[in-house]
């Protein structure tokens, strides 16, 4: 498992020095020497939770989970930002809670689904109660509106049941009538209904979904097989709106060329499969649960991402993981991670002790 986890962190290194880079060359060095604090925050955070024994979640889970409800709640009366209220101003930083919400919600469910154990298979005795926990967070989040993200905890946290063992009937059901209930209240936002009404355009009558996706596909095409080369993209220096954030793979495809994009999709899902592994190594429910919606959601997030730069999805505010500019992502992927390697840390010394009795 030490293994796995020194290859976990050299991934991860990796997206986050070609991002800095990307930042610098996309944006220049004011947007780069803030990225880089914002690194040395999110390395801090990294190492003080890879040495926090993840256990100790347990006793917590609810009291991290009501505390970020109760942020996101005073969000709804914060000042909108971009047709928006996200951010949680707290004087001297700001920060967006339903970043947060996306690993507490993950471990407070690893928390009840041990708990309930196979209960789980039966709704009024063990399902309801996380599905309560899963659509107070996601109705918060839709109503800021934010209708990515709460796709992004939604489908994790379904899936995360799923793999625990809850029926398909039951979540099939569930996940259909968010579903419509979902598309009815995105359609009532203006900004999420223009985007949906875009890229439904786009399919029906062929072209671009917005101006964004046209010069996104146009930095990518033009990358070629093997880039431009670091610092000699054109489109983000005028055409490219949010070349540092929402498109950053758009810049990394054109200065990288196809196989340097191909490389950074082999890097998350290297990500997704060792995350599986350790996961699949746990010594305990909570470890593989936790494990397992962990690495689901980077690779989620990175794949949401780029499908959004091909005009495969609809345009949304999704960063990439590790690479693009944005405080509050980076700083809850590396707490992610942290965690990740904790969990594949103290596997091994489990196993070690198992070995040691023997």
């Amino acid at each position: 498992m030490k293994n796995l986890a020194r290859i976990l962190i050299g991934i991860v290194l990796f997206l986050i020095v070609l991002g800095a880079i990307v930042i610098f060359s996309a944006r220049g060095y004011s947007f780069f020497i803030s990225h880089i604090g914002k690194v040395i925050f999110s390395t801090a955070a990294f190492i003080l939770f890879a040495v926090i024994p993840y256990k100790h979640y347990k006793n917590i889970s609810k009291y991290m989970l009501v505390g970020i409800i109760l942020a996101l709640v005073y969000t709804l009366f914060s000042p909108a930002v971009k047709g928006a209220s996200r951010w949680m101003n707290l004087g001297f930083m700001s920060f967006q809670p339903s970043e947060f919400a996306k690993i507490f919600l993950l471990i407070h469910l690893a928390v009840l689904i041990e708990k309930k154990g196979d209960s789980i298979k039966d709704f009024n005795s063990g399902l309801k109660y996380m599905l309560l926990w899963i659509g107070v967070v996601c109705l918060l989040i839709f109503v800021q509106p934010n209708v990515s993200t709460t796709i992004i905890v939604a489908s994790t946290s379904f899936v995360l049941l799923y793999v625990a063992g809850a029926r398909v009937l039951h979540l099939g059901g569930i996940v259909g009538s968010i579903a419509v209930l979902g598309g009815i209240g995105a359609m009532a936002f203006p900004h999420s209904r223009g985007r949906i009404l875009s890229f439904i355009n786009s399919i029906t009558e062929g072209g671009s979904i917005n101006l964004q996706v046209l010069q996104s596909k146009i930095a990518l095409g033009s990358g070629g097989l093997f880039g431009l080369g670091i610092g000699k993209s054109r489109q983000s220096d005028l055409f490219l709106p949010e070349p540092h954030n929402d498109f950053v793979f758009s810049v990394v495809g054109e200065e990288l060329g196809f196989f340097g994009a191909l490389a950074i999709l082999f890097a998350y899902m290297a990500i997704f499969f060792v995350g599986l592994l350790i996961a699949k190594k746990a010594k305990d429910d909570f470890g593989q649960l936790l494990a397992f919606g962990i690495s689901f959601t980077i690779v989620m997030s990175a794949f949401i991402h780029v499908a959004v730069g091909l005009g495969l999805l609809p345009t949304t505010g999704i960063t990439l993981p590790f690479i693009s500019f944005g405080g509050t992502s980076i700083i809850i992927f590396s707490i992610s991670l942290g965690i990740l390697i904790n969990i594949a840390l103290i596997s091994d010394k489990f196993r070690e002790m198992k070995r040691a009795r023997a």
